[in-house]
Protein backbone atom coordinates (compact mmCIF):
# COMPACT_ATOMS: atom_id res chain seq x y z
CA UNK A 1 0.00 0.00 0.00
CA UNK A 2 1.24 3.24 -0.83
CA UNK A 3 1.60 6.08 1.84
CA UNK A 4 -0.95 8.44 0.03
CA UNK A 5 -3.34 5.41 0.23
CA UNK A 6 -2.79 4.93 3.98
CA UNK A 7 -2.21 8.12 5.14
CA UNK A 8 -4.87 9.89 3.43
CA UNK A 9 -5.99 13.46 4.06
CA UNK A 10 -3.08 13.71 7.06
CA UNK A 11 -0.58 12.93 3.31
CA UNK A 12 -1.93 14.99 0.75
CA UNK A 13 -2.10 18.10 3.72
CA UNK A 14 1.36 17.80 4.64
CA UNK A 15 3.42 20.54 4.38
CA UNK A 16 6.69 19.57 6.26
CA UNK A 17 9.48 17.36 4.68
CA UNK A 18 9.27 15.14 7.66
CA UNK A 19 5.90 14.55 8.40
CA UNK A 20 5.97 12.42 4.86
CA UNK A 21 8.86 10.87 5.86
CA UNK A 22 7.55 9.35 9.40
CA UNK A 23 4.49 8.66 7.14
CA UNK A 24 6.41 6.45 4.31
CA UNK A 25 8.65 4.72 6.67
CA UNK A 26 5.70 3.81 9.04
CA UNK A 27 3.72 2.65 5.73
CA UNK A 28 7.03 0.29 5.04
CA UNK A 29 7.26 -0.91 8.26
CA UNK A 30 3.53 -1.31 8.68
CA UNK A 31 3.43 0.21 12.15
CA UNK A 32 3.20 3.64 14.04
CA UNK A 33 4.97 2.47 16.86
CA UNK A 34 7.82 4.66 18.23
CA UNK A 35 9.72 3.27 20.82
CA UNK A 36 10.37 5.39 23.93
CA UNK A 37 14.35 3.36 24.65
CA UNK A 38 14.95 4.54 28.08
CA UNK A 39 17.63 2.45 28.88
CA UNK A 40 20.91 3.81 30.41
CA UNK A 41 23.96 2.56 28.65
CA UNK A 42 24.67 2.40 25.57
CA UNK A 43 24.90 -1.35 25.07
CA UNK A 44 21.22 -1.78 26.64
CA UNK A 45 20.29 0.46 24.05
CA UNK A 46 22.11 -1.18 20.88
CA UNK A 47 20.52 -4.54 21.86
CA UNK A 48 17.15 -3.04 22.44
CA UNK A 49 16.97 -1.32 18.96
CA UNK A 50 18.90 -4.85 17.16
CA UNK A 51 15.81 -6.77 18.41
CA UNK A 52 12.91 -4.68 17.64
CA UNK A 53 14.13 -2.11 14.96
CA UNK A 54 12.01 -4.08 12.25
CA UNK A 55 8.66 -3.69 14.17
CA UNK A 56 9.13 -0.06 14.90
CA UNK A 57 9.43 3.37 12.69
CA UNK A 58 10.84 5.73 15.20
CA UNK A 59 13.28 5.62 18.16
CA UNK A 60 12.41 7.78 21.48
CA UNK A 61 15.87 8.97 23.18
CA UNK A 62 16.52 10.97 26.56
CA UNK A 63 20.72 11.10 25.18
CA UNK A 64 21.74 13.18 29.00
CA UNK A 65 19.83 10.05 30.56
CA UNK A 66 22.89 7.24 29.26
CA UNK A 67 25.49 6.86 31.54
CA UNK A 68 28.35 5.85 29.57
CA UNK A 69 27.49 8.51 26.45
CA UNK A 70 30.15 8.98 24.13
CA UNK A 71 30.41 10.22 21.02
CA UNK A 72 31.44 7.43 18.88
CA UNK A 73 29.19 5.11 21.15
CA UNK A 74 26.08 7.39 19.73
CA UNK A 75 27.50 7.60 16.09
CA UNK A 76 27.01 4.06 16.37
CA UNK A 77 23.82 3.86 17.21
CA UNK A 78 22.56 6.83 15.12
CA UNK A 79 24.17 4.10 12.47
CA UNK A 80 22.49 1.15 13.71
CA UNK A 81 19.10 3.19 13.71
CA UNK A 82 19.74 4.51 9.89
CA UNK A 83 19.95 0.77 8.86
CA UNK A 84 16.66 -0.31 10.76
CA UNK A 85 14.96 2.84 8.87
CA UNK A 86 14.13 4.51 12.04
CA UNK A 87 13.48 8.76 12.87
CA UNK A 88 15.46 9.34 16.11
CA UNK A 89 13.18 11.12 17.98
CA UNK A 90 15.24 13.23 20.97
CA UNK A 91 12.39 14.02 23.69
CA UNK A 92 14.23 17.00 24.91
CA UNK A 93 11.26 19.21 25.74
CA UNK A 94 13.06 22.66 24.78
CA UNK A 95 11.19 25.31 26.44
CA UNK A 96 13.63 28.13 26.38
CA UNK A 97 13.96 31.19 24.38
CA UNK A 98 14.56 31.08 20.32
CA UNK A 99 18.15 31.73 20.57
CA UNK A 100 18.50 29.69 23.83
CA UNK A 101 17.07 26.84 22.13
CA UNK A 102 19.15 27.25 19.06
CA UNK A 103 22.39 26.85 21.03
CA UNK A 104 21.18 24.00 23.44
CA UNK A 105 20.48 22.05 19.87
CA UNK A 106 24.29 22.03 19.28
CA UNK A 107 26.70 21.95 22.77
CA UNK A 108 28.46 18.65 23.48
CA UNK A 109 25.55 16.15 21.93
CA UNK A 110 25.02 18.07 19.12
CA UNK A 111 21.27 17.36 18.50
CA UNK A 112 21.06 19.04 15.96
CA UNK A 113 23.34 16.94 13.86
CA UNK A 114 21.00 13.52 14.60
CA UNK A 115 18.14 13.97 15.38
CA UNK A 116 15.13 14.09 12.93
CA UNK A 117 12.30 15.40 15.81
CA UNK A 118 12.55 16.94 19.34
CA UNK A 119 10.02 18.03 21.68
CA UNK A 120 9.66 21.49 22.60
CA UNK A 121 6.98 23.37 24.87
CA UNK A 122 5.45 26.49 23.57
CA UNK A 123 5.61 28.46 27.37
CA UNK A 124 8.36 30.52 26.04
CA UNK A 125 6.37 31.53 22.61
CA UNK A 126 6.64 30.76 18.77
CA UNK A 127 10.59 31.67 18.30
CA UNK A 128 11.73 28.79 19.56
CA UNK A 129 10.51 26.99 16.95
CA UNK A 130 12.25 29.07 14.30
CA UNK A 131 15.55 28.61 16.78
CA UNK A 132 15.43 24.65 16.78
CA UNK A 133 14.56 25.16 13.02
CA UNK A 134 17.62 26.96 12.33
CA UNK A 135 19.55 24.53 14.06
CA UNK A 136 18.99 21.93 11.94
CA UNK A 137 19.53 24.54 8.72
CA UNK A 138 22.72 25.07 9.65
CA UNK A 139 23.85 21.61 9.56
CA UNK A 140 21.88 21.36 5.99
CA UNK A 141 19.00 19.29 7.90
CA UNK A 142 15.58 18.58 7.65
CA UNK A 143 13.62 18.27 11.04
CA UNK A 144 10.26 18.53 12.75
CA UNK A 145 9.53 19.85 16.32
CA UNK A 146 6.16 18.53 18.15
CA UNK A 147 4.84 20.43 20.72
CA UNK A 148 3.43 19.28 23.81
CA UNK A 149 -0.48 20.07 23.80
CA UNK A 150 -1.08 17.47 26.20
CA UNK A 151 0.32 15.33 28.58
CA UNK A 152 -0.75 11.94 30.23
CA UNK A 153 1.04 12.56 33.94
CA UNK A 154 -1.49 12.73 36.86
CA UNK A 155 -2.01 16.63 37.78
CA UNK A 156 -0.07 18.21 35.11
CA UNK A 157 -0.56 21.66 34.29
CA UNK A 158 -1.12 21.73 30.53
CA UNK A 159 -4.26 22.51 31.04
CA UNK A 160 -7.65 23.22 28.00
CA UNK A 161 -6.80 26.48 27.59
CA UNK A 162 -3.36 26.19 27.34
CA UNK A 163 -3.78 23.42 24.55
CA UNK A 164 -6.05 25.09 22.83
CA UNK A 165 -3.46 28.63 22.58
CA UNK A 166 -0.50 25.77 21.99
CA UNK A 167 -2.58 24.46 18.70
CA UNK A 168 -3.30 27.95 17.53
CA UNK A 169 0.05 28.82 17.35
CA UNK A 170 1.24 25.04 16.03
CA UNK A 171 -1.02 24.81 13.09
CA UNK A 172 0.46 28.10 11.77
CA UNK A 173 4.00 27.28 11.75
CA UNK A 174 5.85 25.09 8.69
CA UNK A 175 8.87 24.08 11.19
CA UNK A 176 5.99 22.50 14.03
CA UNK A 177 5.88 18.61 12.63
CA UNK A 178 2.38 17.81 15.11
CA UNK A 179 1.37 17.80 18.55
CA UNK A 180 1.69 15.49 21.30
CA UNK A 181 -1.55 14.30 23.10
CA UNK A 182 -3.22 12.03 25.86
CA UNK A 183 -3.04 8.64 24.46
CA UNK A 184 -4.72 7.97 27.76
CA UNK A 185 -7.94 9.61 27.13
CA UNK A 186 -9.33 8.78 23.66
CA UNK A 187 -12.06 11.43 24.20
CA UNK A 188 -9.52 14.10 24.73
CA UNK A 189 -7.52 13.02 21.93
CA UNK A 190 -10.48 13.59 19.54
CA UNK A 191 -11.17 17.06 20.44
CA UNK A 192 -7.43 17.76 20.46
CA UNK A 193 -7.51 15.83 16.99
CA UNK A 194 -10.58 18.04 15.58
CA UNK A 195 -8.70 21.35 16.83
CA UNK A 196 -5.26 20.17 14.77
CA UNK A 197 -7.42 19.53 11.57
CA UNK A 198 -5.63 17.12 9.16
CA UNK A 199 -2.48 18.65 8.72
CA UNK A 200 0.12 18.20 11.54
CA UNK A 201 0.36 14.95 13.23
CA UNK A 202 -0.17 13.73 16.68
CA UNK A 203 2.17 11.40 18.17
CA UNK A 204 0.82 9.76 21.76
CA UNK A 205 2.52 8.23 24.68
CA UNK A 206 0.45 7.05 27.53
CA UNK A 207 -0.50 4.10 25.73
CA UNK A 208 -0.56 -0.18 26.25
CA UNK A 209 -1.61 -3.00 25.53
CA UNK A 210 -2.68 -3.65 29.36
CA UNK A 211 -4.57 -0.31 30.07
CA UNK A 212 -4.21 1.20 33.57
CA UNK A 213 -2.58 3.07 35.99
CA UNK A 214 1.91 2.64 35.87
CA UNK A 215 4.29 3.77 37.59
CA UNK A 216 5.03 7.50 39.10
CA UNK A 217 1.27 9.10 37.90
CA UNK A 218 1.83 7.79 34.47
CA UNK A 219 -1.78 6.48 33.16
CA UNK A 220 -2.29 4.01 29.68
CA UNK A 221 -5.13 4.00 27.44
CA UNK A 222 -5.72 1.64 24.88
CA UNK A 223 -2.88 1.88 21.77
CA UNK A 224 -5.81 1.08 19.19
CA UNK A 225 -8.65 3.35 20.04
CA UNK A 226 -5.82 5.96 20.38
CA UNK A 227 -5.03 5.42 16.57
CA UNK A 228 -8.47 5.99 16.15
CA UNK A 229 -9.21 8.81 17.69
CA UNK A 230 -6.40 10.36 15.81
CA UNK A 231 -3.25 9.62 17.00
CA UNK A 232 -0.60 9.36 14.27
CA UNK A 233 2.15 7.74 16.60
CA UNK A 234 1.87 5.65 19.77
CA UNK A 235 4.67 6.12 21.55
CA UNK A 236 5.59 2.99 23.83
CA UNK A 237 8.17 2.49 26.54
CA UNK A 238 8.57 -0.20 29.25
CA UNK A 239 5.57 -1.80 27.46
CA UNK A 240 7.90 -2.85 25.20
CA UNK A 241 11.93 -2.73 26.83
CA UNK A 242 10.65 -4.47 30.26
CA UNK A 243 8.71 -7.14 28.16
CA UNK A 244 10.45 -10.63 27.98
CA UNK A 245 10.45 -11.17 24.74
CA UNK A 246 10.68 -7.13 23.31
CA UNK A 247 10.38 -8.05 19.85
CA UNK A 248 7.79 -9.85 19.80
CA UNK A 249 5.53 -7.29 21.97
CA UNK A 250 7.11 -4.71 19.60
CA UNK A 251 5.44 -6.33 16.83
CA UNK A 252 2.13 -6.92 17.90
CA UNK A 253 2.08 -2.91 18.90
CA UNK A 254 3.01 -2.63 15.68
CA UNK A 255 0.20 -4.99 13.97
CA UNK A 256 -2.45 -3.21 16.11
CA UNK A 257 -0.85 0.38 15.11
CA UNK A 258 -1.31 -0.43 11.69
CA UNK A 259 -4.87 -2.29 11.70
CA UNK A 260 -5.98 0.95 13.60
CA UNK A 261 -4.92 3.12 10.77
CA UNK A 262 -6.58 1.30 7.97
CA UNK A 263 -9.27 1.14 9.64
CA UNK A 264 -9.16 5.22 10.52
Amino acid sequence: MQASEAWGERWSNAVLPMARRYMEVACEKQSLVCLAADRNTMAGLMDLIGEVGPYIAALKTHVDLVDDWSLEKWTELCNLAQEHNLLIFEDRKFADIGKISKAQMGGIYDIRSWSDIVTAHLISGPDIVDGLQSAWQEKDREGGVLLLAQMSSRGNLLTEEYSENVVNVGVQSDGVLGFIGNGSRPEELKTLRMRVGEQKMIWTPGVNLNVGDGEMGQRYGDPYEAVLAGSDCIIVGSGIHRADNPAEVAKQYAQVSWKALINR
